[in-house]
């Protein structure tokens, strides 16, 4: 069984895909939040952004991969002829739920698959796409992939901890709200002194995409 919040079509808003036109696979739970707001203060990760708890009315509940596949299928527009379907995974936590037969069941529609993860579980066989967002304080099992994106800044999480690790791309993502201004700054700051790192923001905010 696998369980997702929602399921929609846009353009991916953030990191090294920004601008691509995506199905959005929300999976729901995470392991680092309940997703309660009374119990944010004392989790993990506090400052989430996304609402990934049960299913929405765009989201469900799929007993086999290939109806999770079909459902996913279901969302992608049929006149885009000429770009090859692409999906991100994301959460809350998706690998609490993806695994390698929902990846061959998307490969098998046509689609390549983006992972979107904290990084603290396993990640399934076949990915196309791995982005690893850390959360300081959380078990990183997860120290290489296509992109670390790294949401800035968080005590006990400089960029520094991680620029060892065997990524392709480094993404400097400024945290979201009343200091937004302040830590967009703070990332252009050290985008320019260490050009390893390239900053991504979320353009869907801006933007009012969904």
């Amino acid at each position: 069984m696998y369980t997702l919040r929602e399921i929609f079509y846009t353009l991916q808003g953030e990191g090294h895909h920004a601008g691509r036109p995506a199905v959005f696979a929300r999976f729901s739970g995470c392991n680092l939040w309940t997703g309660r707001e009374e119990d944010r203060a004392s989790a993990t990760c506090r400052f989430c952004d996304t609402q990934f708890v049960g299913t929405g009315p765009d989201g469900g509940r799929f007993a086999t991969a290939d109806a999770l596949a079909d459902a996913v299928l279901a969302r992608w527009p049929e006149g885009a002829a000429g770009a090859r379907r692409f999906v991100v995974c994301t959460g809350g936590e998706p690998l609490l739920q993806l695994d390698a037969a929902a990846v061959d069941a998307l490969h098998a529609r046509g689609f390549e698959v983006a992972v979107e993860t904290n990084g603290t579980q396993c990640a399934p066989r076949g990915l196309d796409w791995l982005t690893v967002s850390p959360k300081a304080g959380a078990p990183q099992v997860l120290t290489h992939g296509d992109e670390l994106k790294l949401v800035f800044p968080q005590d006990g999480a400089p960029p520094s901890a991680y620029e060892h690790m065997a990524f392709t791309h480094f993404s400097l993502q400024p945290l979201d709200g009343p200091d937004r201004e302040r830590n967009t700054a703070a990332a252009i700051a050290v985008c320019l002194d260490n050009p390893r790192w390239r900053l991504s923001l979320q353009t869907h905010k801006y933007t009012g995409m969904r």
